[in-house]
């Protein structure tokens, strides 16, 4: 799939899809892992998908092993959720691999925890942190949602500190 090179990418994102499918007439969940790379000259790709059961850091530590075998040398940074053991699956294979949440994910799990009501102006303040133009504004964003949210929801902005 990859050429004979070695290839580096700037940031791949791995996630799994969750289907259910009939095997030998039985209804059972199957899951899709998909991984797609962006090189460092900005050409995105499919690494590959694979079909295997219930999403597990142990099946994503093949899945990576069978890439490195392809050819990828190096990521630079890993997008995925907050699966138990994968960023451990991950620095097995890349060790050099920074580990970041996926927004989408990141951003579900801090929801979870907040009331409905406030849902909409926890987002809007929220919206400022990750998209803010700069790092530094970013942290200043992450003050004031912690300083506004911080001790109603600790959980949801520690979460953003953390990732």
């Amino acid at each position: 799939m990859f050429d004979k090179w070695r290839v580096k990418y700037a940031i791949v994102f791995m996630d799994a899809v969750h289907f259910h499918v009939r095997q030998d007439n039985q209804p059972v969940k199957k899951a899709v892992y998909v991984a797609i790379g962006t090189r460092l000259n900005g050409q995105r790709e499919v690494l590959g998908m694979w079909i295997g059961g219930n999403e597990s850091a142990k099946y994503w530590l093949g899945v990576l092993n069978e890439i490195k075998n392809r050819g990828v040398e190096d990521i630079m940074i890993v997008s995925v959720d907050g699966l138990t053991g994968f960023g451990d699956a991950i620095g097995a294979v890349y060790p050099k691999a920074e580990i970041q949440r996926c927004i989408v994910h990141q951003i579900r799990y801090s929801t979870k925890f907040l009331s409905y009501k406030d849902i909409k102006p926890f987002m809007k303040e929220l919206k400022e942190v990750y998209q803010a133009p700069t790092e530094e504004a970013a942290l200043e964003a992450l003050e004031s949602l912690e300083g506004n949210w911080g001790k109603k929801y600790p959980t949801s902005v520690a979460s953003w500190r953390n990732n």
